[in-house]
């Protein structure tokens, strides 16, 4: 019986997640899940994002992956603890696990910043959940976090305008309104997984001497240690190195943009969730 891994996005930028976890992980099976049709998460409520990431879960779980990552931003925020702490313990099968971008992420800070001032970069729904900034405070609460809403960057990317000189320009504001908040700042994280095809972008803004932090390598570090560590849950997984990728919205609207994300053919179905 086939038991992949689980990975959802509300979108496209998911797959900069999952490509990184295929890469350090590449013998298992996967199913990539994008609520295309529902897209964009980051200017929804709390209650509309739990409920919809709710219902991904479900899906998942339902085609048979014990195992869901949470590889978005705004879900990990304002659904993944309700998940994890009322759903999980209700569902029929309470040994089931999802996991969030959010937390890995906020583990690697303190080794990256020198000064101790982070700036994080993500959507609307993800700075006003500040999730960011409790996860930091409950690790590293010597740490300073300043938060940049950017709500024209994803849509930029999934129009595939993220050489645009319109994407230079909201770039270009986000991070001068960024920087503004704290001069000491020198690092700053991506909290979206979209935005790591707006780095030649984001870059070209920001002075020398702060580091740009993607989540990509870090989830799929944080996976391979949760498996270590879960043996009970690794044995679960099946390994033929199989992928599938399925959307709410359309099949072949998928395959094309997704191609910006991941390098590769692929074949996509449209599902019901």
């Amino acid at each position: 019986m086939e038991s992949p891994i689980g990975i959802f996005d509300s979108g496209y930028g998911g797959l900069t997640i999952f490509e990184k976890i295929r890469e350090l992980l590449p013998d298992y099976d996967y199913i990539y899940l994008g609520d295309n049709a529902r897209t964009p998460y980051g200017t929804r409520s709390f209650e509309v994002v739990y409920q919809f990431t709710r219902q991904a879960v479900t899906f998942l779980f339902d085609v048979g992956c014990p195992l869901v990552i949470l590889a978005c931003n705004t879900a990990s925020a304002k659904a993944l603890r309700t998940i994890q702490q009322y759903d999980l313990i209700r569902s029929a099968d309470p040994s089931r696990r999802v996991l969030g971008v959010i937390r890995p992420t906020v583990e690697a800070v303190d080794a990256i910043s020198r000064t101790k001032h982070v700036g994080i970069l993500g959507t609307p729904g993800t700075i006003s959940s500040g999730s960011y900034e409790l996860e930091i405070s409950k690790l590293f609460p010597n740490i300073k976090v300043s938060g940049e809403a950017c709500p024209m960057w994803v849509p930029l990317v999934e129009n595939k305008e993220y050489d645009s000189p319109g994407a230079a320009y909201f770039v270009r504001k986000n991070i001068g309104n960024l920087l503004a908040q704290d001069t000491q700042m020198d690092t700053i994280l991506l909290g979206c997984t979209h935005y790591p095809l707006l780095i030649n972008q984001i870059k070209a803004c920001l002075p020398e001497g702060i580091t740009v932090f993607a989540q990509g390598a870090r989830v799929a570090a944080s996976l391979k240690d949760y498996l270590l560590r879960h043996p009970e849950m690794d044995e679960r997984l099946t390994k033929r190195g199989c992928c599938r990728f399925l959307t709410t919205e359309s099949a072949a609207k998928f395959s094309e943009s997704a191609a910006v994300f991941l390098q590769q053919p692929m074949d996509v179905e449209q599902v019901t969730i």
